[in-house]
């Protein structure tokens, strides 16, 4: 069965430098060494991962997520909290729409510097790891624009998924 932090690490993966270890990928992403193994194994049970290389099945982890994960995890969205934005609010698709005056999405973060809707992210870590690595941040943006944007937020999000993971 499939769990949210499965994508977590496997968009981590894609991120990341090929070599890893599950200690490493824990400490980056705020999980336990033991749920990033479990996730993993999840993933490559799902044939989205490898499991001799170790790495993502990056053809196989765009399909599902461009036609599948708005379903499996659908967004959840909250009232208006200070916190780090996502979806078409943050990099790569803030250059690319113009804004509506709709307040933006946003992972509810204390820290955060932006007021918006707040849409819970995939896992609970998701945005301090985001915070280390823009290369996450911006694919979990994507994401989450599959997951909870109009039309034209997801089809400009399915077209930059699909150049990095070619």
């Amino acid at each position: 069965m499939m769990k949210p932090q499965d994508i977590l690490v496997l968009l981590k993966l894609v991120a990341m430098p090929r070599e890893w270890s599950f200690n490493a990928l824990a400490l980056e992403l705020g999980m336990s060494p033991s749920e990033v193994h479990a996730a993993v194994s999840r993933m490559a049970a799902a044939g989205l991962l490898n499991p001799a290389t170790r790495q993502p099945h990056r053809k196989a982890l765009l399909e599902f997520l461009v036609h599948g994960v708005q379903y499996v995890f659908p967004a959840e969205r909250g009232g208006i909290t200070r916190g780090l934005p996502t979806a078409h609010a943050a990099p790569p698709l803030v250059q690319k729409l113009a804004g509506g005056g709709e307040p933006v999405p946003v992972w509810p973060d204390p820290e955060g510097e932006v007021r918006g809707e707040g849409f819970l992210p995939l896992y609970r870590s998701a945005p301090k790891a985001a915070r280390r690595d823009p290369v996450l941040y911006e694919l979990l943006a994507l994401v989450d624009a599959l997951r909870g944007g109009r039309a034209r937020e997801r089809s400009l999000a399915k077209d930059e998924l699909g150049r990095r993971l070619a």
